[in-house]
């Protein structure tokens, strides 16, 4: 007979008071569904992390952990970003789970697909990737400069999974090897195929914002795609040094 998990699932939320108090009753439902199906033990939790929001976020996680018992929370002392405050929300759970999924706040991923990757994970896999099976939902614009980043990644041979964000899940000993890394501007989906262990993919399609505004506008898009390339390939370095090199011999032969 297969152990109930005792699973973790990590919100991070940046001004996100529109759609925490939606986010959390879902959550609550399929927690609720999970343990009826003994998939998840009774001390099962969500952790909503709460990433210096300016808005009523935390007053509203406060109310959630105090009105139902499977949430809980967590307050950074800053903004920190996204990657930083979902980091944060892995590492002060993984000694107390064997599992933690991450998943925004706005209600975008499907939620059903976490039982997909709860069962995968009972089975053996330590790493269940969310991946999308279409971009549909997105403009034109945001569908192309995707498809191009995660194109231009592969040439520079960084294994990213296509169509993933950060919806995953991830055992305890692969979230102790995360811990590991050392990274200062993380790129999480580069860095957890790195990890190892036994990995499989979910497919889902991705919904509408259930409500409020994205919290990765262009220029922090463009921000993230740079931290992404930069970190995990030395062929801008390489190019880099050719270009001055190259630079330095014309000029000089000039």
């Amino acid at each position: 007979m297969i152990k109930a998990a005792k699973l973790y699932v990590v919100v991070p939320c940046y001004n996100e008071s529109e759609v925490l108090a939606e986010t959390s009753k879902r959550l609550c439902q399929l927690f609720e569904e999970l343990y009826a199906d003994k998939k998840i033990s009774s001390d099962s939790k969500i952790i909503f992390v709460d990433d210096g929001s300016k808005d009523q976020t935390w007053q509203l996680i406060n109310q959630e952990h105090n009105a139902k018992k499977w949430v809980n929370g967590i307050k950074l002392s800053k903004n920190q970003g996204h990657q930083n405050a979902l980091l944060a929300g892995l590492l002060t759970v993984k000694d107390e789970c064997d599992c933690t999924i991450s998943i925004d706040a706005d209600l975008q991923d499907d939620l059903d697909a976490i039982k997909e990757m709860l069962d995968k994970y009972l089975n053996g896999t330590d790493i269940v990737y969310g991946v999308r099976k279409k971009r549909s939902t997105d403009t034109f614009f945001k569908r192309t400069t995707a498809l191009a980043f995660y194109k231009f990644m592969k040439i520079l041979g960084v294994n990213c999974v296509y169509n993933h964000a950060d919806y995953r899940l991830m055992s305890k000993r692969a979230l102790d090897a995360l811990s590991e890394f050392k990274e200062k501007n993380l790129f999480l989906r580069g860095m957890v195929p790195l990890v190892g262990f036994k990995s499989d993919c979910v497919y889902y399609d991705r919904n509408e914002r259930f409500a409020g505004t994205s919290k990765y506008p262009f220029k922090k898009m463009l921000s993230f795609a740079f931290d992404g390339i930069t970190s995990f390939s030395i062929t801008p370095i390489r190019l880099i040094t050719f270009l001055g090199t190259a630079t330095c011999l014309i000029s000089g032969v000039i």
